[in-house]
């Protein structure tokens, strides 16, 4: 076990007391750490807290947990920063999801103009984070789960000296969209993804040792005109058999774009939005939990239950207890491990990670039928980035019109104005007009 300071900042979101509680369920793997909870609302933070002690304290764990706003002195001398927070909260994800639907483009939270809206959000908080780390923390890893991960993860390894290790579930949990969709079960297959964060694709995909694509050519054939067989599923499994690669879920909104535009512009509410009517029953339950002896988190009541995060403690564990394991990591593609991309561009793929820190596993190309759009989301998030650390408005137009999902330099234009003055308020004034 490796006792250190691991530092939760954003641990105030709906997703806090999951995330803490899923820390304790690896709490022997850190006994003797200390956990300090950082958000900018001290009423959430004192309910996870309390949630987080009554669960250290049943276990038996040897974890002192703590809450602070203040979040320079909660990164003094810490050793691990886990970062998952979201600037404006979900009003802020409302308006990234709701104002490109006005000038006919998907309003998504990661990806198009919403997702690099929050780009901008987030890694404005960022640039304060490193310099509090470069103050009071300069050896912490940051374990990042701060959307969009892999253009956070992009501006601050090109742009800071420090080590940034970000995580999503999705190449571990991609596959059984399609595999569902075929009726395969997923224990039996073997899928590897690479690419950039939400954006990956199978290089590798065997079912009992054997090729995968003429089991999902059968599925196909047989479930197309199914009824039964929903339409994401059913849009996953065609992409699949048409693209010979297994996709991540996010493709939807690439290759079926027109159909999904008009469901999102006909719908009554965003995704955001339905998330904000559910928050006051999450934290009263959260309230509820942290009168209770023993805390347990209601997966139907809460974001996630007890399993958020997890990916990133399970990267730590494997690091500070130098305990090998073959996790999916973004990061700079050094020494160019996932062929046809830059040195120095973020990339999802998978690695060892051990006491050593994080290495890339071989990884095979992807295949030529889908590199090009992977490719393509790379330079954008490179553009990104820059506009996020450093640009102007001209650089953001500029990214904003290399992404695919805004089809015009006018579109272009015009919605980065109108989402600038919505959310001016959480940006650098570099940005504004």
């Amino acid at each position: 076990m490796s006792a250190i300071k691991l530092v939760y900042i954003g641990g105030g979101s709906s997703r806090g007391a999951g995330t803490v509680a899923s820390i304790l369920e690896h709490g022997e793997e850190f006994d003797g750490s200390e956990i300090v909870i950082q958000d900018v609302n001290p009423e959430r933070l004192k309910a996870v807290e309390t949630i987080g002690n009554k669960i250290a304290k049943a276990k038996g764990l040897d974890i002192t947990i703590s809450s602070t706003t203040d979040r320079r002195e909660a990164l003094t001398d810490a050793d691990a920063v886990l970062a998952s927070f979201r600037p404006g909260d979900f009003n802020a994800r409302a308006l990234d999801e709701r104002i490109p639907l006005k000038h006919g483009v998907i309003g998504q939270e990661t990806q198009g103009p919403g997702g690099f809206f929050m780009s901008l959000r987030s890694i404005h908080i960022y640039e304060d984070i490193i310099r509090d780390l470069d103050a009071v923390a300069p050896n912490a890893i940051i374990f990042n789960y701060t959307n969009p991960i892999n253009i956070v993860s992009q501006a601050v390894t090109r742009f800071t000296d420090r080590t940034i290790w970000s995580m999503c579930e999705g190449p571990i949990v991609f596959p059984n969209t399609v595999l569902n969709a075929a009726g395969l079960d997923p224990k039996r297959a073997n899928i590897i993804m690479a690419g950039v964060n939400h954006n990956c694709w199978s290089t590798e995909h065997t079912y009992d040792g054997e090729d995968l694509m003429p089991l999902l050519d059968q599925a196909w054939h047989a479930r197309k005109d199914d009824p039964s067989l929903g339409i994401h599923e059913k849009r996953m499994l065609h992409l699949a058999v048409t693209m010979r690669s297994v996709p991540a879920d996010y493709f939807q909104y690439y290759y079926f774009r027109e159909e999904i535009l008009r469901q999102l512009q006909g719908a009554p509410t965003t995704r955001a939005e339905d998330l904000l009517a559910a928050l006051p029953g999450y934290w009263e339950h959260y309230e509820e939990q942290s009168h209770r002896d023993v805390p347990l988190l209601d997966p139907k009541r809460s974001r996630g239950g007890i399993h958020e995060l997890e990916l990133a403690i399970d990267v730590m564990s494997a690091y500070y207890n130098d305990k090998p394991a073959s996790l999916p990591v973004n990061l700079p593609n050094i020494g160019g491990a996932l062929p046809g991309f830059d040195e120095d561009v973020v990339v999802e793929m998978w690695c060892n990670v051990d006491g050593k820190g994080v290495t890339p596993l071989p990884q095979r190309p992807l295949p030529h039928a889908v590199r090009g759009i992977v490719q393509q989301l790379a330079e954008y998030q490179y553009l990104a980035a820059e506009a996020a650390w450093k640009g102007t408005r001209a650089d953001g137009i500029r990214a904003l019109a290399a992404n695919p999902m805004v089809p015009t330099l006018r579109v272009a234009e015009e919605l980065y104005d109108e989402m600038a003055y919505a959310h001016r308020a959480y940006l650098p004034q570099r940005l504004l007009r």
